[in-house]
């Protein structure tokens, strides 16, 4: 096989990790950099980025990679990305972006959930008759307030003037294939994560009919290209900014949803893989749609054409672990000496904290002396739609210290995790032996707690947290030539660890999830009354 060098940008919550890889007849990591930037969370319910920033820890980190690498800029034979996806960036006839992102965080367009969808005869919170075409056209339904469709509606309805001015509506991505080539486009994953693309075959493009239910005016939605095609070249002055060469192929790349499972190897038909980065998820690849519109779980369009990922998500996984950090652990257990903040310590905070914080919940006890923790830090999306459920600490004694209350945190991640295998299994099976990635996969503490929580055997691969971005490097290797196709990549990425269930703690664990997955019905009505905007 021929060798090639190839940059691929893994765009997530808090910052972006810039990875090049030597491919070959494997995909070797040679050179990384990452940098943090803000999340901008609003007291309405807003949540967003700066492109600006963006693109600036983009430029800083591109070089700092190259000269790790050891290798020139010409050396570079294509760049791709796999980012954070529902992200909405509205952009003008130059690229230039009209107002911050609205992550995919964002819970301010409630009225416009409910004027959209959430009115008259209802199944599963939504409108049948809009619910079933939404089913039948696009595979899955618009019915969360976090679903791009309602921030597109919520900017016409509250910014006009921004509104007046939107050229095309990209995702995060999309946005630096604009702003790298000039190009307005979408990948086909992307497309469909904004439940406006018809998924039909024969199909697999914008739906006009989905369009004029939500409202959306199609000229501002870019042409649909594949994950492994290539979209554009670097244009000079992206090139000048980034320190690249003008020319330089850039791929269309795909979601985190899309990609981090390529990266973990998880990409033949039945293939289960957990990721725990700042959200967290459980996806298994399926050969067809597949939706639990009860449960928020359905099967998304991947980067294999013929392939979709059965995806259930949760909102704050790692991020919970940041928040322990941030509110339990700093100092107070002698974690640092110095307060740092996780932005500044990007690079290190799962080398040292992390690795620190496993060290002492591991001398506690499976069960964390009878505390549950709930990770619903910014509301939760599956296996139930709350915008205004919250994380909690229940059953605390008088025996409870901070390890049992950091341990608890680990395993209510965890716990909520085997939540979303048992709701997939309802619908189909998912496999035994399951690949674990993103930074969460480190810890070999959090590994064996995964796999006693879920009774499942746990495999990791080296440099889990990376698994996007090896993602991305993989379908360069396809749109250059150098593999056939995605499914080529599980060759390609070995096991590097494996984390057998210890059955002395089963009885543990078993008691402890069906409590938890108690603990949201009973509280519902007072998680209403304390974080809804209408108190109730």
């Amino acid at each position: 096989m021929q060798n090639a060098y190839v940059i691929t940008y893994d765009i997530g919550t808090t910052g972006v990790k810039t990875c090049i890889f030597k491919i070959d007849s494997t995909i070797k990591l040679i050179g990384f950099a990452s940098e943090g930037y803000n999340l901008y969370v609003l007291p309405d319910g807003g949540a967003e980025q700066d492109p600006e920033e963006w693109w600036a820890a983009l430029c800083k980190t591109t070089g700092i990679a190259l000269e790790k690498a050891g290798i020139k800029p010409e050396d570079i034979s294509g760049i791709s990305f796999c980012s954070q996806m529902q992200g909405l960036v509205l952009v003008d006839k130059d690229g230039k972006a009209l107002r911050r992102s609205m992550s995919y965080m964002d819970q301010r367009a409630e009225k416009e959930l409910k004027e959209g969808i959430a009115h008259g005869l209802q199944i599963a919170g939504a409108n049948v008759f809009k619910l079933l075409k939404s089913l039948k056209i696009t595979g899955a339904v618009a019915a969360s307030v976090k679903d791009p469709v309602y921030k597109y509606k919520w900017v016409e309805k509250n910014e006009p003037e921004v509104f007046k001015r939107i050229h095309k509506w990209l995702d995060v991505k999309e946005y630096f294939i604009c702003r790298m080539t000039g190009e307005f486009v979408m990948t086909h994953d992307s497309a469909f994560a904004t439940l406006l693309y018809d998924i039909r075959k024969g199909k697999r493009e914008w739906s006009e009919a989905m369009c004029k239910m939500h409202g959306v005016d199609m000229k501002h939605l870019p042409e649909i290209k594949n994950s492994c095609d290539k979209v554009g070249t670097l244009k000079a002055d992206a090139a000048r900014d980034l320190g690249l060469v003008e020319g330089t192929a850039v791929f269309g790349g795909g979601g985190d949803a899309s990609l981090i499972g390529v990266g973990a190897g998880s990409v033949n038909l039945g293939d289960t893989h957990i990721y725990s980065g700042t959200s967290g998820w459980v996806s298994t690849v399926v050969d067809k749609s597949i939706v639990d519109a009860s449960a928020m779980i359905a099967a998304i369009v991947g980067a294999q054409e013929d392939k979709f990922n059965y995806f259930a998500e949760l909102e704050t996984a790692g991020k919970c672990l940041e928040w322990v950090k941030d509110h339990l652990a700093l100092d107070e257990i002698d974690i640092y000496l110095n307060k740092t903040s996780v932005v500044d310590s990007y690079e290190s905070v799962y080398v040292s904290l992390y690795d620190y914080m496993s060290a002492v919940i591991d001398k506690v006890p499976a069960g964390s002396g009878g505390v549950i923790f709930t990770p619903w830090l910014h509301g939760n999306r599956c296996p139930f739609e709350d915008p205004n459920a919250r994380g909690m600490f229940f059953n605390i004694s008088l025996d409870t210290g901070k390890s049992e209350l950091i341990r608890s945190v680990v395993e209510g991640v965890c716990m909520h995790l085997r939540w979303f295998l048992e709701t997939q299994e309802k619908k189909i099976k998912t496999s035994e032996v399951i690949r674990f990635v993103g930074g969460g996969a480190l810890s070999d503490v959090t590994c064996q707690i995964l796999a006693d929580c879920t009774g499942r055997r746990i495999e990791t691969i080296e440099n889990p947290q990376n698994a996007g971005a090896v993602g991305a490097a993989v379908l360069v290797a396809v749109g250059l030539g150098l593999i056939s196709s995605v499914a080529d990549a599980r060759k390609l990425i070995p096991a590097a660890k494996t984390f057998v269930p210890d059955s002395s703690v089963k009885a543990v664990y078993d008691k402890h999830f069906e409590v938890y997955k108690k603990l949201y019905s009973a509280n519902k009505d007072n998680f209403g009354a304390l974080n809804s905007k209408h108190g109730k």
